[in-house]
């Protein structure tokens, strides 16, 4: 069973966006209200118009109570979108825990398939497109890393591990954002595209990793 730790663990100096941290449940509580709100609006109207009035009126706040958490419009969409990858690294390591993942690509689909459950379930979903990416050491995305290290675990340590870590990286990009324009196109996801952004992916991941993770998988 893969290694779910290693696709929830902290992550190490990680930039935090809430100028004030909940201590207490009630506001916790009315944190995520003025998240859940602006994760209403950036459906509606995308995020490049949000703001942080709009994020006010909605979960029925002043703004002074958005301006205890959040220092400007930029916060609000930084710390929805950690949410978000937050809630996309513990969907992962769900279906991880209860399917069989006797190949490097059931690994993979997973990602994918937590992906495509998100933006039908979560509000706000498409704000983890936003240009700014969550970064290991090495450079590469974040989630890249994590799915790096599950696999490696799994089925042997690459040769290469910066080139593994690069290739995921590229993968989940690429099934990424097919996955968001799957539902740019249709409220439902676009079968088409979603369909194409698992073949792409395993297309392109399959000379890279196929041999050698199977032959290790194998011995």
């Amino acid at each position: 069973m893969p290694h779910i730790d290693l696709i929830l663990g902290a992550d190490h100096g990680r930039r935090r966006t809430v100028r004030t941290e909940p201590t207490q449940r009630r506001s916790s509580q009315r944190l995520d209200a003025l998240l859940d709100a602006a994760a209403e609006i950036t459906d509606e109207i995308g995020f490049e118009r949000l703001t942080t009035q709009m994020v006010a009126e909605r979960a029925g706040a002043s703004i002074g109570t958005v301006y205890r958490y959040f220092p400007d419009r930029v916060a609000v969409l930084h710390a929805l979108r950690e949410r978000s990858v937050e809630r996309f690294r513990l969907r992962i390591a769900e279906r991880l825990a209860s399917v069989s993942t006797d190949d490097w690509w059931r690994v993979v689909e997973t990602a994918l398939d937590a992906c495509t459950d998100l933006h039908r379930e979560e509000p706000g979903f498409s704000v983890i497109h936003r240009g700014d990416r969550d970064l290991a050491e090495d450079g590469e995305p974040e989630i890249a890393a994590r799915m790096a290290s599950v696999i490696e675990a799994e089925f042997g340590e690459a040769s290469d591990s910066a080139e593994l870590r690069f290739r995921l990286g590229v993968a989940l990009e690429l099934g990424g954002a097919l996955i968001n324009r799957a539902f740019t196109r249709d409220l439902d996801g676009d079968p088409r595209y979603l369909d194409e952004a698992k073949r792409i992916v395993r297309d392109y991941l399959e000379p890279h990793l196929a041999g050698r993770l199977i032959a290790s998988n194998a011995a």
